[in-house]
């Protein structure tokens, strides 16, 4: 099947083997989330800083009266690389936790075959392993992060 672009009203992962995506731009890296987490797209919004916040948490932002703990990737995935002016905010469901996810900018949504995806191999992740698989594409591979890992003890 390949990898294709979806529709904006599909949701979750469709059947027959294959992940629909949102794939997002960190220190100049592709990675994904299964689109069935991200609840909506936002510009890049600086957050109010909160002291005593984790490591990784920029701060809170007010989205349309909620207030959202904004986390910086590059921070938590060692990625390079400053803030530029196609900055987004990805904000995603963990259990029964909402957060926003700084990234550099937001490239697709895409479908990909359950075949292109493999897991991360040995020595490629430390800790809990917050890579769930490696997509490969044309040309290019795309690392899906397993969001459950990598905030689990955030949510909720």
């Amino acid at each position: 099947m390949g990898t294709t672009l979806i529709d904006d009203g599909a949701e979750g992962s469709a059947p027959g083997g294959v992940r629909q995506l949102v794939a997002f731009l960190v220190g100049g890296e592709e990675y994904a989330v299964e689109i069935s987490r991200v609840q909506e797209i936002i510009r890049y919004t600086a957050p109010r800083p909160v002291s005593g916040a984790r490591p990784g948490v920029q701060g809170l932002i007010n989205l349309r009266g909620k207030l959202i703990p904004v986390v910086d990737l590059h921070e938590m995935l060692g990625a390079q690389g400053e803030r530029g002016d196609a900055a987004k905010i990805v904000v995603v469901e963990i259990g029964d936790s909402t957060l926003g996810m700084e990234v550099d900018d937001v490239r697709e949504v895409l479908t990909v075959d359950a075949a292109q995806c493999e897991a991360a191999p040995d020595g490629t992740t430390t800790g809990a392993g917050v890579i769930d698989a490696v997509a490969k594409l044309e040309g290019r591979l795309l690392v899906i992060i397993d969001l459950d890992r990598m905030f689990g003890d955030a949510a909720g």
